[in-house]
C-alpha cells in the first residue's frame, strides 16, 4: 500500500530530496513536496510504501534470537563507519541539512562529527545493564521461582516501535537506532521536516555493511507531515505497532496522544524546560561570580539552547545590585560563546517584541544586549511569560534559592546548581516539586551513562514483558489454595 501527502506535486529540480530508506532498500522519488518547520525550504520524498514499513503480527522480529553482543559489535562497526571521512552518506547529511535546519552549519557539523561517539561498546552494555537487572532477558526467557515455589520464565520481547524523532537535535537520530537495536526492535522512525536526513544516513552506512542484516531489515525512517491524515491512522494502530516513542514540542505529542488506546501506548521524552539555580556564595568574590556566570552561560548555549537540558531561567540569589553583576556577565559569557559557533539567528519577532517591551520597565526588568540574535539576557523578578530561546537568559532575583522551588514542576528535568555543596539541600524539593534531574552547574550537557532519562529508563518501557508460567512449584498443595485468589 503506497501513500502520498496530500500536499503531493510535480518536484522542482531545484527541491532537496530527501529519499526514504525500508528495511534496507533507498527509496528515491519527487512524489510528495514538504516544508521545513523553522526556515520553510522545501523538500521532496517519495511515496511512502506502508507494507514495507510494517511488520504483520505473525512475523517474528527479525531480531528476536540474534544475542545482544551480536547487536552491539554490528552497532559499534556501524559508529566506526559513521566516522570515516569518506562516508559519503554522513559528510553529504551536512550539506543538505544546511538548507532545512535552523542551527548554523559549524554547529551541524559538530553534532554529526560526533555523533558515532554513542556507537560505543562500552557505552552500550552500560546502557542495557543500568535499563536490565538481568540483561539475559533480551536474549532469553529467563527462569524465575517465587515464594511459594511457583516457577515461570520471564522475556523482555522485541516490540514494534514508532519513533517520532525530534527536529532540534540530529544527534537523537543515532540514539534511537541504537536503543530500537539494542531491545530487538522493529522500528519505522518518522523523521522531521528540519532533519530529514540523518537517520537514513545512518541506515544506508549500515546497509554497506550488510543490507540482509536483522538490524537492517528492522529499521524503516520516512517522513511524513504531522497529523497527516492519509498516513497516520493507518501506521498509529496496535495491530502494527507496541509503542509510540515521541520527542518533540507540544503539539507533537498531542497529535499523537489521539492514537493511544489498549495495545498502543506512548513513551514520551515530551517538551522541558531546564534552569540553573545560583546561591549567594557565587558574589563571595569577583572571581567566583565570573566562574558562575561562564558555567551558567555553559548550560543555556547547549546545542545553541535548542536543548531540552538548555538552561532558559537563572534562579540568582542576591540583591539586585548582585543580580545585575551576574546578569551583565552571563550576558557577555553567552555573546562570547554565539559568537564562536557562528550562529547569527534573528530573535523570533514575537519574543523580540516582548523583550523591547521589557526594556522599558527599569523599575522592574533589566535587559542586556541587543535583540539582533547575538545574545540577551533579561533580568526580572518573576520567569518572563515567553519562552527564552534562540541565545536568550532570563536571569529571576529571588531572597532564597527556597522561593524558586514554587516554579518548578513536572516540566521541569535539568536544575544546574551552584555552589556545589548545597546540592544535597534541594534534591529532594527539587525531586517532590518535579524535577528530573540535578547537576553542578556548567554540567548540564551529557549525563552519566545508563541513568534515567526523563525520569524513566527508556529501555524498559520499550520492550513488551512476557511471562511463560509452566504451573509446577515445589511448595504444599496448600499454598496454591491460598495465592490462587491473588491471581488476575
Amino acid at each position: 500500500m503506497n501513500v502520498m501527502s496530500d500536499n503531493s506535486q510535480t518536484a522542482d529540480e531545484a527541491v532537496i530530496s530527501a529519499p526514504f530508506f525500508l528495511r534496507g532498500d533507498l527509496v528515491e522519488g519527487t512524489a510528495a513536496n514538504h516544508r521545513s518547520r523553522d526556515l520553510g525550504v522545501e523538500f521532496a520524498t517519495p511515496d511512502l510504501d506502508l507494507d514495507k514499513a510494517i511488520l504483520p503480527r505473525h512475523e517474528l522480529p527479525p531480531l528476536l534470537n540474534m544475542p545482544l553482543d551480536e547487536i552491539i559489535d554490528f552497532l559499534v562497526e556501524t559508529g566506526r563507519r559513521m566516522a570515516d571521512p569518506a562516508n559519503p552518506y554522513m559528510s553529504e547529511v551536512v550539506e543538505r541539512m544546511c538548507n532545512t535546519h535552523i542551527l548554523p552549519r559549524q554547529v551541524l557539523e559538530m553534532q554529526v562529527a560526533t555523533a558515532a561517539a554513542y556507537l560505543n561498546r562500552d557505552l552500550l552494555k552500560t546502557t542495557v545493564e543500568r535499563n536490565f537487572h538481568d540483561p539475559r532477558v533480551l536474549d532469553e526467557w529467563v527462569p524465575q521461582e517465587d515464594f511459594t515455589g511457583r516457577k515461570s520464565y520471564v522475556r523482555a520481547f522485541a516490540p514494534r516501535l514508532v519513533h517520532v524523532l525530534p527536529g532540534n537535535s540530529p544527534g537523537v537520530a543515532v540514539k534511537s537506532i541504537a536503543q530500537g537495536a539494542l531491545v530487538k526492535a522493529f522500528n519505522l522512525f518518522k523523521m522531521s521536516s528540519s532533519d530529514p536526513f540523518t537517520t537514513v544516513a545512518i541506515l544506508r552506512t549500515m546497509a554497506d555493511i550488510d543490507a540482509g542484516h536483522p538490524i537492517v531489515q528492522s529499521m524503516s525512517a520516512a517522513y511524513w507531515r504531522g497529523g497527516d491524515e492519509m498516513v497516520e491512522p493507518i501506521i498509529f494502530r496496535p495491530q502494527y505497532f507496541d509503542r509510540i516513542v515521541a520527542w518533540g514540542g507540544g503539539d507533537a505529542i498531542d497529535n499523537v496522544i489521539k492514537y493511544l488506546g489498549p495495545g498502543l501506548q506512548l513513551v514520551s521524552f515530551d517538551p522541558k524546560t531546564s534552569i540553573s539555580m545560583v546561591g549567594r556564595e557565587a558574589f563571595a568574590s569577583d572571581e567566583a561570580m565570573r566562574q558562575a556566570a561562564e558555567l551558567a552561560a555553559d548550560d543555556v548555549m547547549i546545542l545553541n539552547q535548542e536543548a531540552c537540558v538548555a538552561s532558559r531561567f537563572q534562579f540568582v540569589e542576591g540583591s539586585e545590585e548582585q543580580v545585575d553583576r551576574f546578569g551583565k556577565a552571563l550576558h557577555q559569557a553567552i555573546v562570547k560563546r554565539a559568537a564562536a559557533s557562528g550562529d547569527k539567528r534573528a530573535l523570533d519577532p514575537d519574543m523580540r517584541e516582548q523583550i523591547e517591551t521589557l526594556s522599558f520597565l527599569d523599575d522592574e526588568f533589566r535587559v542586556w544586549g541587543k535583540l539582533d540574535g547575538s545574545g540577551v539576557v533579561v533580568r526580572s523578578e518573576e520567569p518572563v511569560d515567553f519562552h527564552p530561546i534562540n541565545k536568550t537568559a532570563n536571569v529571576v532575583r529571588v531572597d532564597s534559592l527556597d522561593d524558586a522551588m514554587r516554579f518548578v514542576n513536572v516540566a521541569t528535568q535539568t536544575v544546574g546548581f551552584y555552589p556545589f555543596d548545597r546540592m544535597d539541600d534541594y534534591r529532594d524539593r527539587l525531586a517532590s516539586g518535579g524535577a528530573q534531574r540535578i547537576v553542578r552547574l556548567g554540567e548540564g550537557g551529557p549525563s552519566t551513562i545508563g541513568n534515567p532519562h526523563d525520569a524513566m529508563y527508556p529501555l524498559q518501557r520499550f520492550v513488551q514483558w512476557m511471562a511463560h508460567e509452566d504451573g509446577t512449584r515445589a511448595g504444599a498443595d496448600s499454598a496454591q489454595g491460598d495465592m490462587s485468589g491473588t491471581l488476575e
